[in-house]
């Protein structure tokens, strides 16, 4: 068994195909297919079930790629670190990030990326994703940290880092903000507050109030999830919210109140642009901010 022969397997899983694992990686079609067969030969499994219309992972070539990814995970990080030992890395990364994160400690990430590589000048740029995206493609960012929704385009690329989930936000004493699980539809009449239009949440509650049979009416549009809980708190609306913001220990009071069948929140990945080359410091951040994903996060203190 080759590394060449495993990352061409993740390759074809990945892309979906040989034809675009091979523009991918470079090399000719029948090189991929040549390699693959004669591993599969080695395994004795079929890793693919191939048609005249599409390429799929069996169930043994599912388990065989998650551990090529591991494996090729652990070999990206020993050269990264054998790079630290053997070269001074310059260069500069600009991060963009929303601030709605889940569980993933975005601060940690960067705290351990500078530590190993102090001579890399670090930058942070907050904002929603759909601007972050558009600075993406403007090369003002190199990286971009937040949700990735399903209508993603297929210019970038995301690599997964953590989980969210959906809350409902309320007022403390809304009338009922005592109960258990509700649902949207319970909050037709209610004014809602949330992004403005164009922004994945704003999506969210229009397509899950849709779903629930109503439009919902949102007359109090805001910049952040932190200004939405805000405005909740002083009693001007309910909202849509992630759990990670929901349940801060910081910013007002709000009740927080699970929904029944709620509309799911895009998982938080690392996103990049396919189509653009990634210098090796930002090859290097990618790596630490996806390896950050395994490990617990860091308390950070406030200021």
């Amino acid at each position: 068994m080759e590394l060449r022969q495993l990352s061409y397997v993740e390759a074809v899983a990945r892309y979906g195909g040989f034809t675009r694992a091979a523009e991918r990686l470079h090399v000719a079609q029948s090189a991929v297919s040549a390699q693959i067969r004669a591993l599969e030969a080695e395994l004795g499994v079929a890793l693919f079930a191939r048609t005249t219309r599409r390429v799929a992972l069996t169930p043994a070539g599912e388990m065989f790629v998650a551990r090529a990814r591991r494996v090729l995970a652990e070999l990206d990080g020993a050269r990264l670190e054998m790079g630290e030992i053997t070269a001074v890395v310059t260069g500069r990364v600009t991060v963009g990030a929303t601030a709605v994160l889940g569980s993933y400690d975005l601060p940690g990430a960067l705290a351990r990326f500078h530590d190993r590589f102090p001579g890399i000048a670090l930058r942070l740029r907050s904002g929603l994703v759909t601007g972050l995206l558009g600075a993406l493609d403007n090369g003002e960012v190199d990286l971009v940290v937040g949700p990735v929704h399903a209508d993603l385009p297929a210019r970038f690329e995301a690599l997964p880092l953590a989980d969210e989930q959906l809350v409902l936000a309320l007022p403390v004493g809304h009338p009922l903000s005592g109960s258990g699980r509700l649902s949207l539809g319970e909050f037709r009449d209610e004014p809602f507050v949330c992004l403005a239009e164009g922004s994945g949440l704003r999506w969210i509650l229009e397509d899950a109030a849709r779903t629930a049979g109503f439009a919902p009416r949102v007359p109090f549009e805001t910049h952040s999830p932190q200004s939405i809980r805000e405005l909740v708190a002083a009693g001007l609306g309910v909202a849509l919210l992630a759990r990670s913001v929901a349940e801060e220990d910081q910013g007002p009071s709000i009740t927080v109140r699970n929904l029944h069948a709620p509309p799911p929140h895009p998982p938080i990945g690392v996103i990049h642009h396919r189509d653009r080359p990634l210098a090796p410091a930002v090859q290097a951040c990618r790596h630490t901010l996806v390896e950050r994903a395994a490990a617990p996060a860091t308390p950070v203190g406030t200021p």
